[in-house]
């Protein structure tokens, strides 16, 4: 039966298309909620073994299996969205998890959170990300969302840090495009004297405010919803952040879309204390260094190319002990139970002389 009966009028039409429409949200409303009873179901069962609420490998399958099988006409990225929040719902009637992420309220870690976890979820704003780091270290939290690499600048450097000593796993990622917005109370820049943003989003958006604002005080604040929240409570001042941030501190766009790289974006990583099992399509994250000897760096990853392991990233960061050392912090794609990477992982412990593995999570869909 075609869904557009065009043999009627136009208004017969649409009524016997709402007709339809509402026909199939009753068996959506149907489905849902004999899919809640279900996973009601495998909670309880997982109350037997103490099994996590929470498998991002899991959900990752999920969703993986949903784009591909996806027909149209909504995208990939539709689905996955509309089925993040149903498992969403239905994880939360097991039990409504916490999660820490670098605050306050309308960040762009908050919406990795989202992207992440839906709204079934808890969240908890933090001040810093070495506050995300300690409450979920702590357990006040179950997991934690930090910002680790820019599309444009690079890597977030604290964060690197912190992965080096914490305790947690690296337990999924997520890829979130970075639309930036200069934001004040009256829309406008008159009477503006200073713009507040991250450091990092002041450097996403240097070439345009050179060449429209040049003569603002560029200040850099801890997150760009805090740089949001300050101008929307001082006078005088602008912010840089997403428009979701400024429309909850009152804050109208004087301009749109202001990072210099129009494709930009920033990696987040979700850390716990869970660890994923393989889902299909991994990612491995090391933290390495080196014993101080020429060639030694080359000797060290020349098992991952033996092996058939794809390098993805390679970041260094200084081991700031004073004798000019450096840790390595290497992306691999596959999981570490793999067939290649199990053996290179294994050449790698032995010829490091530190080794930690951070995580092997499943690899962002998008």
């Amino acid at each position: 039966m075609s869904d557009a009966p065009s043999d009627l009028p136009p208004d017969r039409q649409l009524a016997e298309l709402r007709v339809r429409i509402d026909e199939v949200d009753a068996q959506l409303l149907e489905l849902l909620n004999r899919r809640a009873r279900l996973a009601m179901a495998v909670g309880e069962v997982k109350k037997l073994t103490d099994a996590p609420v929470y498998r991002p490998e899991r959900e990752a399958q999920v969703v993986a299996r949903l784009r591909e099988r996806n027909p149209g006409p909504l995208g990939g990225d539709a689905i996955e969205a509309i089925q993040r929040e149903v498992m969403s719902a239905c994880r939360e009637l097991e039990r409504r998890m916490r999660v820490a992420f670098l605050g306050p309220a309308g960040t762009y870690s908050e919406q990795a959170l989202v992207r992440q976890f839906g709204h079934g979820v808890e969240p908890v704003a933090c001040p810093s990300i070495d506050e995300v780091f300690r409450v979920t270290e702590a357990q006040g939290t179950d997991f934690g969302i930090v910002p680790v690499e820019n599309s444009s600048e690079g890597a977030v450097n604290r964060s690197l840090d912190l992965l080096l000593h914490t305790p947690l796993r690296i337990c999924g990622e997520v890829t979130l495009p970075i639309h930036h917005s200069l934001l004040t109370v009256s829309g406008t820049l008159q009477d503006i004297t200073r713009v507040c943003a991250h450091p990092q989003a002041l450097a996403q958006c240097q070439g345009w405010l050179d060449r429209h604002a040049p003569g603002l005080t560029r200040v850099p604040v801890s997150s760009n919803a805090e740089g949001a929240r300050l101008a929307g409570a001082e006078q005088g001042t602008a912010a840089i952040a997403a428009e979701s941030a400024g429309a909850r501190y009152g804050l109208t766009p004087v301009a749109r879309g202001i990072q210099d790289d129009p494709h930009n974006r920033t990696r987040f990583l979700v850390i716990g204390r869970h660890e994923c099992s393989p889902s299909g399509a991994d990612q491995t994250t090391l933290i390495l260094s080196v014993p101080d000897r020429a060639g030694a760096v080359h000797a060290l990853i020349e098992p991952l190319a033996r092996h058939g392991v794809s390098m993805k990233r390679f970041e260094s960061r200084p081991a700031r002990q004073g004798n000019w050392e450096y840790f390595f912090y290497l992306d691999l794609i596959g999981h570490e139970q793999d067939a290649q990477v199990a053996p290179a992982l294994a050449e790698l412990r032995r010829n490091a002389a530190f080794f930690k593995l951070a995580g092997s999570y499943p690899r962002a869909s998008s």
